[in-house]
């Protein structure tokens, strides 16, 4: 699937009636299979992981200006402003990167649960489960998390006064907080996706079946509660009824 195509909403339920079922179910596969790849695929891990990249050039270039300041001399607060103005410059456009794929994500998530609402399949249903995706995104976010949480606390612990300027310290902690947080929302969405599956494919496909199950049997006991009924209909027991005309009072 192309970077900026998406692929089409399920038809509607007064449509679907007129359109060949072995194709509809075939598109519905095709269509789940690639969402999920775009919504946690090894692509979707790698831009996560970009973004976090320029957000953390644009804090390096904030941290050179931090320190340039600290020289306290013209020459360097002109360095400092200029580092600063670089530091905006790769932030910025790095806010606007991320906000542009939390939204192409939102639309991803509403095209994937219209799809697996549109009908019931279990093979394609193992194709969006798909657990070692969700496994790949938690093992690479704890570690990512546990690095940025050793930056932000080592600089803190290892900061010593005349030796680390506060500039620095500043540096490493707004990093590792940088790692830490793109930790958090890979552990977030994989955790998401994980427990959405489960709910929309587990729960539901056993739902399903159980309640066709149900019915199958609760038709089964109705024909069976049924029957006497018609049987009692048809063979009426004697002296059941009004009473005949030629049955005499006193008799």
């Amino acid at each position: 699937m192309p970077r900026r195509d998406l692929p089409p909403p399920p038809p509607p339920a007064h449509l679907r009636e007129w359109l060949d079922e072995s194709v509809v179910r075939a598109d519905r596969a095709r269509f789940l299979q690639e969402l999920g790849r775009c919504i946690l695929g090894p692509g979707r891990l790698l831009t996560l992981w970009a973004v976090a990249a320029v957000f953390a050039l644009g804090w390096s270039l904030i941290g050179m200006a931090l320190r340039a300041v600290e020289g306290h001399d013209p020459l360097s607060y002109l360095f400092g402003l200029v580092y600063a103005a670089l530091g905006a410059g790769v932030l910025v456009p790095a806010v606007i990167w991320f906000a542009k794929a939390a939204e192409r994500d939102r639309q991803l998530r509403h095209l994937l649960c219209a799809w697996a609402e549109s009908d019931r399949d279990p093979a394609a249903a193992a194709l969006v489960r798909a657990p070692w995706r969700s496994l790949t995104w938690l093992l690479t976010s704890v570690a990512l998390g546990a690095l940025g949480l050793w930056v932000t606390f080592a600089a803190a612990a290892e900061a010593r006064p005349g030796e680390v300027t506060y500039g620095e310290v500043t540096y490493f902690m707004g990093l590792g907080l940088i790692l830490w947080i793109t930790a958090l929302l890979g552990l977030g969405k994989a955790g998401a996706h994980h427990r959405w599956s489960v709910r929309a494919f587990g729960t539901g496909d056993r739902g399903v079946s159980g309640q066709a199950a149900g019915g199958s049997a609760g038709g089964g006991s109705t024909a069976r509660s049924r029957a006497p009924r018609s049987a009692s209909r048809g063979h009426r027991p004697r002296g059941s009824g009004s009473r005949s005309p030629s049955a005499a009072p006193g008799a």
